[in-house]
Order: C-alpha cells, then sequence, then structure tokens
C-alpha cells in the first residue's frame, strides 16, 4: 500500500480524497495555486505546495509542476480526482513514466472511450445498445444533412471530445440545422482543440441514467447500481439521485450487464460510469458515453451500496483486487444529492462568486456534506463554483425526499448567491416528488412556477389585507378608506419590486 499520495485537484473533492487517505494511514499532498492559499484543501493536507497563479492553465494543468512536487515529497501515487487532468491520457503516460502510480484507468481505455465517436464503435463492437447515428466525424453540412434525413429529427449534433455539453446542439428541424452545426464545430474547437462533431436521434423525453462500474488489475468487473441523473442544467447535473425511481432489478441487471461488458472491451481498472439515455415511453435504454473517472456524484452510490470508492480505487490502484463481488452488491435505501454552486438560479444559473459571510451545515440522520469552503472562504472566479455536494439517505424515496426538505431548511449561506432556493423548491414540486424526470426537467419547472407565482400574489396580497383590517379594529380607525389607499399602494408597490 502506497505511503504517500498527492491530490492533483482543489475544492471538496480534495479534501474528499484527502479524509480517505486518513483512514487508511496514507499521508496526503496538496497543491494549490495563489488564489487557493487558505483553502480549505491546503489545511487539511500533511503538505502543501503552491505551484503556479490562478489560472488553471498555469498552476493545476502544469503536468510538469505537478509530477515535480510528487517527486520531490517522494510520493508513490497521484490521484486526479475529476475534471483538471483525471481523463488525460497523456499525463497519466508522464506520471507512469516519472516511476509514480496513476490513480485510474490505463490511458489506452481513457483514450479508446474518451472520444465519443471511437466509444460508440466500441460499444456497438460489445453488444451494447447506441442512439441510431454516426460513428465518424461530420465532413460537411451535406453529409449532416443526408445523415438527418435518413434518421429523422429531431436529432442532437455532439462534439466528440469533451463534455459538460460543449459543442452539443439540439436540431428540431432541417431549417436549423447549418446554424446548429456551424455553432457546435466552433464551440467544440475553442473548448477541446478538435471541431469534430457527429450526429445521433434525438431521444424524446430522455432520462440521463449511468451505472457505476469498477474493475481491478486481475480481470474483475463489477457495477454498484445506477443514479438518475436527469436534472440538468447546460447540460450539467445538479440533482442525483439511487437508485433511479423508474428502475426495476430487470432494467437494472440489463444496463448493468452492458455497463461491464463495455468496461471489459476496453480492459478497464479503476472507477468508471457508463451514461445511458433511457427513454420514458418504453424504458428502452442506449449508450451515451463513458467517464474514465471518479464522477461527481458518487457519494450517492456509497450511500446505498456502503462501499467507499475512494478507498477502493486507492487499493486497486496499488494492485490489490476488489474488495467485494457482483453478488455482494446490494442497494439498500435511497440517497439523493444537491450540488450547491455559488450560481443565481434566478438569473439562469449565472455564477455569483465572493466571500461566503456565514456558513450553517445541516446534520441529523443519513446527511452528508461534502464540502470544500469554510465560512471566511472566498468563491473564486477562476474555478467551477461549486460550494458543496450535500446528501440525504431515507429507507425509501419518500423519506429521502422528505429528509433532503427539512436539512436545505436549516442549510444557510450568506454572503453569495446559491442554489438552495431552487433545490427547496424542487422538493416542494409536485412532479420531482412524482419521480417524473427527463433532461428537460428544469425548463417544466420554471414553467410550472411561473403558473404559481400569480396564485402566490394574490396569497399574499389577501394576507395583507386581512392584517390590516384587523389592524384597523384593534386601533379604532373607521375610515375603511384610508386603509383600502393603503393597500392599493403596497401592493402596487410590490408587484414594482418583485417583478
Amino acid at each position: 500500500m502506497f505511503k504517500k499520495i498527492l491530490i492533483a485537484n482543489r475544492g471538496e473533492i480534495a479534501c474528499r480524497v484527502i479524509r480517505a487517505c486518513r483512514e487508511m494511514k496514507i499521508a496526503t499532498v496538496a497543491v494549490y495555486s495563489e488564489a487557493d492559499r487558505d483553502a480549505m484543501h491546503v489545511r487539511m493536507a500533511d503538505e502543501a505546495f503552491c505551484i503556479g497563479p490562478a489560472p488553471s492553465n498555469q498552476s493545476y494543468l502544469c503536468a510538469d509542476k505537478l509530477i515535480e512536487v510528487a517527486t520531490r515529497t517522494g510520493s508513490e501515487a497521484i490521484h486526479p480526482g475529476y475534471g483538471f487532468f483525471s481523463e488525460n491520457a497523456g499525463f497519466a503516460r508522464q506520471v507512469a513514466a516519472a516511476g509514480i502510480v496513476f490513480i485510474g484507468p490505463p490511458p489506452e481505455a481513457m483514450e479508446a472511450m474518451g472520444g465519443k465517436m471511437s466509444a460508440r464503435k466500441i460499444a456497438i463492437e460489445a453488444g451494447v445498445p447506441v442512439v441510431p447515428g454516426t460513428t465518424e466525424k461530420l465532413r460537411s453540412f451535406d453529409d449532416a444533412a443526408t445523415t438527418a434525413a435518413e434518421i429523422g429529427y429531431p436529432v442532437m449534433l455532439k462534439a466528440s471530445a469533451g463534455g459538460g455539453g460543449k459543442g452539443m446542439r439540439l436540431v428540431l428541424e432541417a431549417s436549423e440545422l447549418k446554424n446548429a452545426l456551424e455553432t457546435a464545430q466552433s464551440e467544440s474547437l475553442a473548448s477541446f482543440g478538435d471541431d469534430a462533431v457527429y450526429i445521433e436521434k434525438a431521444i424524446v423525453r430522455p432520462r440521463h441514467i449511468e451505472i457505476q462500474v469498477f474493475s481491478d488489475k486481475h480481470g474483475n468487473h463489477v457495477h454498484l447500481g445506477e443514479r438518475e441523473c436527469s436534472i440538468q442544467r447546460r447540460h450539467q447535473k445538479v440533482i442525483e439521485e439511487a437508485p433511479s425511481p423508474i428502475n426495476s432489478a430487470e432494467l437494472r441487471e440489463a444496463m448493468g450487464a452492458c455497463a461491464v461488458q463495455v468496461a471489459r472491451a476496453v480492459k478497464y481498472v479503476g472507477a468508471g460510469t457508463v451514461e445511458f439515455l433511457v427513454s420514458d415511453l418504453d424504458r428502452s435504454f442506449y449508450f451515451l458515453e463513458m467517464n474514465t473517472r471518479l464522477q461527481v456524484e458518487h457519494p450517492v452510490t456509497e450511500l446505498v451500496t456502503g462501499i467507499d470508492l475512494v478507498r477502493e480505487q486507492i487499493n486497486v490502484a496499488s494492485g490489490e483486487e476488489l474488495s467485494f463481488k457482483q453478488a455482494d452488491i446490494v442497494m439498500r435505501g435511497h440517497a439523493i444529492e444537491c450540488r450547491i454552486y455559488a450560481e443565481d438560479p434566478e438569473q439562469n444559473f449565472m455564477p455569483s462568486p465572493g466571500r461566503i459571510t456565514r456558513l450553517k451545515v445541516p446534520h441529523g440522520p443519513g446527511t452528508r456534506d461534502d464540502s470544500g469552503v469554510y465560512e471566511g472562504a472566498e468563491v473564486s472566479i477562476y474555478y467551477d463554483p461549486m460550494i458543496s455536494k450535500f446528501a440525504v439517505l431515507g429507507r425509501d424515496r419518500r423519506e429521502a425526499i422528505e429528509r433532503m426538505r427539512r436539512a436545505l431548511s436549516e442549510y444557510r449561506i450568506e454572503g453569495i448567491a446559491t442554489t438552495l432556493p431552487f433545490f427547496r423548491e424542487v422538493m416542494e414540486d409536485g412532479v420531482f416528488i412524482d419521480g417524473d424526470l427527463d433532461t428537460g426537467f428544469i425548463t417544466g419547472f420554471r414553467d410550472r412556477r411561473k403558473e404559481h407565482v400569480p396564485d402566490m400574489i394574490e396569497r399574499d396580497l389577501a394576507l395583507v389585507a386581512a392584517a390590516l383590517s384587523h389592524s384597523e379594529q384593534r386601533t379604532g380607525i373607521k375610515e375603511k378608506a384610508m386603509g383600502s389607499e393603503r393597500l392599493g399602494d403596497w401592493a402596487a408597490t410590490w408587484r414594482v419590486s418583485n417583478r
């Protein structure tokens, strides 16, 4: 087993890895940019080294600096977390060349699954269902138009490289295709240095469901059930659950078997996630892509399976066999996670950096807060604005929702705008409570919310009118017109200030 590990990341995931290492009595080395000098992961690690200015490409994305610190400190392994270098095959090779273990899959597996088109080919060869579409780069607009006509609209254009919704465009009809293709190619080139775009059939009202897989160096491949990840903004998840509200044991077994087939096809090692689109109409499912790293939403899987995925990553990287077999995996209870971001939901989830002036984290049975901040910490403009991943576990989905609702009512973050108000409203939303989810949930939620606002205004006006009437009776004011005038002035002011 390793004696010292360098964490090539920051924020809550760096803190998460440090905690796992501490339990395993492994010393930790943190790296940080000048902007993160006072960050929590820096305070938690046994050693910490500044590796450059705030911009990621001058610090966290400088491979030579990371490897130099690892070598100087005698670190035997590097854990990349997620993001940054976690899916970079070139970095994994550099780490290995320096005589250090990369805690992640082999670079060949990352390369095979890193390109969405190559991943589709592998899935097809493995007998896994994929969404109808191309397995090659679109050569021209005519090529795109011909393919779209063959598979039928609506279609989805997707960048072959990268993720996070970059280079992705939904095309509802032929007249939109040319502009969408040019935009997707331009965005893909700017984000990933590659303008390769492919096309596939858009699934109507799809659910985004993913399967957690784990493999070791001895040829063992296991899945740990599914996560429901349909609630997304800008193609990035904000609420996750395990298990999915729709998954039966039969569907879980079928999707899990396909996920394991994909992992086996690329001789995978470590933690990975195979993502699927599931039709809400007939429960048919299609391979989407594979994330060759630990996922942000891994806590919900840990809660329902009782398996520490980070600890297992470290064990597998050191050469040990998986500590569990497929028959050992049982999902108990229901877990929900809310990604709490420094974003303003009322401004289309725009980032809201700044200093956290007050922080009160809820506690109680079945609660878990994976955080990388503290009261007084600064949420930087340079990095992802995630504050924490707050998760709960209940005996069933109903109890999990009730527990999350209670906990969110106690959660306090002041000084910056956050997504807490959004999550509080979602937990009261009837559609969410019924588990009627798809990737367009947030759009539908906003429409329902707009319809509800007039009812709320009328209710509040009625309450104010009743309060004024009661006040008049108690103070002996007889001029009812005066009260009506005050109410009218207040209502007008209220409407203006709350538009």
